[in-house]
């Protein structure tokens, strides 16, 4: 090895050594690193599965004899349903699915005693085909219901059992192929206006501190609120561009095209980019470098994409994961875009998920400004 070789080496391991010495003392760096795969591991290995729980549904049950009791309660003791909602006509039942309220509807017909002991006896199954994957496994375990339902009638004078295959009549809506593509341009949009304005302003004010211009700006005659939506208003001017961008592109290139209103997408949209970008502006008052700030950022989208029901349906979920998705913004972006995009909802169908993106934005705020008025005295 030449004279050359070892100097160049031995000038590549001292700055390494430095920067070694850097990241043993960045507390903060390396919780980040560590915390993530734990998490991870936890989601996906505990809490997460295709397996459809907690499954919301409703019944319409017109026949209300103890033979249907009967079919409603077997699928009950799966243990895959949750108690079914009892409607009373096609129109409450068609409402819960919109809202997403009900993942499936069961429909018992009048004669469906009668049916039994004629041994053709049929029901129809109304679910929700947005999501493919729980549509299909629903359908599989209504269907191994149906095909070994116990019928026990009453001739007069004894109790005669036996085996009735029930013939469900199936029908998907919302995505009446179960498309799998439809189930992702449905929330596109969200996920790319998640990251990008996380990764943007999670690195806004950590920066300029890290290059000195953030104190010129604490010089100004503002307050810190004011400086932190100045920072976010043209930011918002580029998030519905993508929006624009993502929406037109699933329009035109697969057919795929909002079922509800323009204009609610448009209201739903705002306040779930306010509140996004403060979680970014908030990560970078807390993070002191800009490694620190792009790795809690991560740490964030993932969680988020996970939690929020993108990847899996949030209605599945044990409770506490349920609940703990719902601090995240895009849970409920995702119940607006899911909504008007494949449900066909309106302006009165968002107000929900966008008060609740408000109340999240309005605490972030907060957030920000104990974070920052420390800096400001």
């Amino acid at each position: 090895m030449t004279a050359w070789v070892r100097r160049r080496l031995s000038n590549v391991l001292a700055v390494a050594y430095r920067e070694g010495l850097v990241l043993r003392h960045d507390k903060g760096f390396l919780a980040s690193v560590l915390v993530q795969p734990v998490s991870m591991l936890l989601l996906f290995g505990f809490a997460l599965s295709y397996t459809p729980a907690n499954v919301p549904w409703a019944v319409l049950d017109r026949s209300d004899t103890p033979a249907s009791r009967r079919l409603i309660e077997d699928v009950r003791t799966t243990g895959y349903f949750l108690p079914p909602r009892p409607v009373y006509g096609y129109a409450q039942g068609r409402a819960l699915l919109e809202r997403g309220d009900a993942l499936a509807l069961l429909v018992i017909p009048r004669d469906f005693r009668r049916d039994v002991e004629a041994g053709r006896p049929e029901v129809q199954l109304l679910v929700d085909g947005s999501d493919p994957v729980t549509a299909a496994r629903i359908l599989g375990y209504v269907g191994q219901v149906a095909a070994h339902f116990d019928v026990r009638r009453t001739d007069g004078t004894d109790r005669v059992a036996r085996t009735a295959t029930i013939d469900p009549q199936v029908r998907f809506w919302f995505n009446a192929t179960l498309r799998d593509r439809d189930f992702f341009m449905a929330i596109m949009a969200g996920m790319l206006l998640t990251n990008l304005c996380l990764s943007i302003t999670a690195l806004n004010i950590v920066g300029e501190r890290e290059s000195g211009t953030f104190e010129q700006t604490l010089s100004l005659p503002v307050s810190s609120l004011e400086i932190v939506l100045g920072k976010l208003l043209p930011l918002v001017g580029v998030s519905y561009a993508l929006l624009t961008v993502a929406v037109l592109g699933a329009g035109l290139v697969f057919g795929i095209w909002p079922r509800g209103s323009w204009i609610a997408l448009g209201i739903a949209t705002l306040p779930f980019v306010l509140a996004s970008m403060g979680v970014g502006v908030f990560v970078s008052s807390l993070a002191r470098t800009t490694a620190q700030a792009v790795f809690i950022s991560v740490f964030f989208i993932l969680p988020s994409f996970v939690l929020s029901g993108v990847m899996f349906p949030y209605e599945l979920m044990p409770p506490a994961i349920r609940a703990l998705g719902f601090v995240f913004p895009l849970r409920w972006y995702q119940i607006a875009l899911r909504r008007i995009i494949a449900r066909g909802a309106g302006i009165e169908d968002v107000l929900g998920p966008c008060l609740a993106l408000l109340v999240i934005f309005g605490v972030l705020l907060l957030g920000i400004r104990w974070r920052l008025k420390p800096r400001l005295a």
